[in-house]
């Protein structure tokens, strides 16, 4: 994970930097691979009404960032709280990546998680098309599914392997092999 650290308006303090050190390793223990970059910024606000100071995290995930912004009178507790909210929202991440794995199980013929259909192409267009399963399910296909034949390569009543998923409008092919 990289790390930058800023502090603006105030000198860095030791006890700080340790603790920024700390709870990055807590991150990287809990949450490897999944934080790319962290910036903490600590910033001095004496022309707030609340004074005091300015945590701010950024954290930047797989597709996506992470804000935390936290104002206090005293900066250790804030980067405390600051990192335990981030290491929330981090734990949301996580929890909506597996269960969006487990909503899309993949499905094939019989039901049978990891085995085969089998189909013919029915209909092609150009940069998709809709096969028919050997148990009459339309299936939409794209061409990026298609793993050793290409969009030239098929034509209508062409033989096919496939495995399929739940789409937005139905069934759609995973992968597509010529049969």
């Amino acid at each position: 994970m990289d790390l930058k650290v800023e502090a603006r308006n105030l000198d860095m303090r030791n006890g700080w930097q340790e603790k920024i050190e700390e709870e990055r390793e807590k991150l990287i223990r809990h949450y490897a691979n999944l934080v790319l970059h962290l910036r903490v910024t600590i910033e001095a606000t004496p022309g707030y009404k609340e004074g005091g100071y300015e945590i701010s995290l950024v954290a930047s995930v797989p597709n996506d960032t992470v804000v935390v912004k936290r104002w206090g009178e005293k900066v250790r507790p804030l980067l405390v709280e600051s990192f335990d909210v981030l290491g929330l929202q981090l734990k949301d991440i996580v929890q909506k990546k597996q269960n969006h794995k487990h909503q899309v199980s993949v499905k094939t013929q019989g039901g049978v998680p990891g085995g085969d259909a089998r189909g013919t192409v029915q209909r092609m267009f150009a940069e998709y098309g809709f096969i028919m399963t050997q148990d009459d399910q339309e299936v939409f296909f794209h061409a990026n599914a298609l793993k050793n034949v290409s969009m030239d390569d098929l034509k209508e009543g062409t033989a096919v392997s496939l495995a399929m998923e739940d789409g937005v409008k139905g069934l759609q092919a995973v992968w597509v092999k010529a049969a």
